[in-house]
């Protein structure tokens, strides 16, 4: 099912749409093309906004949890993709050392890993799973609601000279990180040789920005829109930065509230010319990090220098209570789409260069203006009926699989900023 749009607003997503539909040739071709340059991330997860007017990415996911969340039928779509990513990298692989976050009590998020393994071992690969967590000492089964049992291990360094990273009586060809590094690199991943970790430690938070890939999705939306004949705002969502934050002291009030000045009045000058009559807002959050945490929607520049004191700890702190001393000021695209009276946003997920199914984010106590990964949220968010590479044109531009090929095309461009961001961000030696 797709969901129902609650405004009337539809004429320029559809014609978006239909200009999708009417080019795919193009688009797929273009995106081939783009492949043969660069090489797309393990696999990935992003975010889209469908405002009515604009279809655009709002996050970008490296280390993807909630592959427990997608269709089940598209399971044989991920092992594909997932044999053809891992002979990229290993062609000869036997063994996958899988290493987790460190969340042995969110019973959700395991099901993920148990899920990612499953796909993994009918690519044709050993998998085994080592922890990160000092108290995992030997082998532990975790049971799982769904009836599935994970066995977490303790790493251990193997080889003559401890270069490479195993369990006991396991060495692996790879090591596949679900952990996006919030808090940093572990010494165990450190000074591995010949030993391949995806995706690269330079994709974690404590190195990657949102900024660097906004940035380099811009660049992607500019060169795709050319070849469509579209304007890119239509797909990309604007954004400004402000760096040496600090919340608590009220350090840089002064350059937020310029930027989101900024940026509203950018989008104001937008609206003015797609006569869309809504309130323009923009997205505040932390340039690093993920889980929702460290976000606040902005209408007017006045509100960032009145916040109180629950409001700047809330934005001071992110995952692994790192300190904010960057934001991202984004472009805030609302979403015009329900599910059952809650608020929804579409999640695509990727293994390599293909999309391999999705969910909607679905939460009944936020608004079409706010961060829906936050408490309220659905933890069995609604997966895609069908898939998102098979469009028809003889159907209505808004039909599930045409909806769900556009959600696939816009998807697919900012898996390709996050190759060329990764590209850019990669350290001289590995570049």
């Amino acid at each position: 099912m797709v969901p129902h749009l609650t405004t009337a607003l539809t004429g320029p997503l559809l014609d978006l749409e239909r200009r999708f539909l009417d080019n795919e040739t193009t688009v797929e071709r273009w995106l081939r093309t783009q492949w043969l340059d660069h090489t797309p991330p393990f696999y990935a997860s992003v975010d889209l906004r469908n405002a009515g007017y604009k279809l655009a990415p709002v996050d970008t996911n490296l280390f993807p949890g909630g592959f427990n969340n997608l269709n089940a039928d598209f399971l044989p779509l991920c092992v594909q993709a997932a044999a053809v990513a891992i002979e990229k990298i290993c062609p000869e692989a036997r063994n996958l050392l899988l290493i987790p976050e460190n969340h042995t009590r969110n019973q959700f998020y395991l099901m993920n890993v148990a899920r990612l393994a499953t796909i993994l071992q009918h690519a044709g690969l050993n998998v085994r799973i080592g922890s990160l967590l000092p108290e995992i000492t030997a082998p532990t089964p975790l049971d799982l609601p769904d009836g599935q049992r994970l066995v977490l291990e303790p790493l251990k360094r193997l080889g003559s000279d401890g270069r490479r990273l195993g369990l006991e009586g396991f060495d692996p060809c790879a090591v596949l990180l679900n952990n996006d590094l919030s808090a940093g690199v572990p010494e165990i991943l450190l000074n591995l040789n010949e030993q391949f970790v995806i995706p690269p430690l330079w994709a974690g938070w404590h190195v990657r920005r949102k900024s660097a890939h906004f940035a380099a999705y811009c660049d992607v939306a500019q060169s795709f829109a050319s070849e469509l004949g579209i304007d890119p705002w239509l797909i990309d969502p604007d954004f400004e930065v402000c760096r040496e934050i600090d919340f608590h002291e009220r350090v840089g009030e002064e350059c937020l509230a310029g930027s989101v000045d900024k940026l509203l009045n950018r989008m104001r000058l937008k609206y003015k010319e797609y006569g869309i009559t809504d309130e323009p807002f923009v997205i505040v959050k932390a340039d690093a990090g993920t889980y929702g945490m460290g976000i606040m929607t902005v209408k007017d520049a006045s509100e960032v220098k009145q916040l109180n004191r629950k409001q700047r700890n809330k934005m001071a702190v992110v995952k692994e209570g790192l300190q904010v001393t960057d934001v991202i000021i984004q472009e805030g695209v609302p979403t015009v789409e329900q599910v059952d009276e809650g608020t929804a946003e579409p999640v695509v997920y990727m293994i390599d260069r293909y999309v391999v199914g999705g969910f909607y984010r679905v939460n009944s106590t936020r608004g079409t203006d706010e961060n829906l990964n936050a408490p309220g949220m659905r933890f069995e968010p609604l997966a895609f009926a069908t898939g998102c590479s098979l469009p028809d044109t003889r159907l209505d531009s808004d039909a599930p699989a045409n909806r769900f090929y556009a959600y696939g095309v816009v998807a697919r461009l900012a898996l390709l900023a996050a190759s060329i961001e990764l590209e850019r961000a990669a350290p001289v030696e590995a570049a």
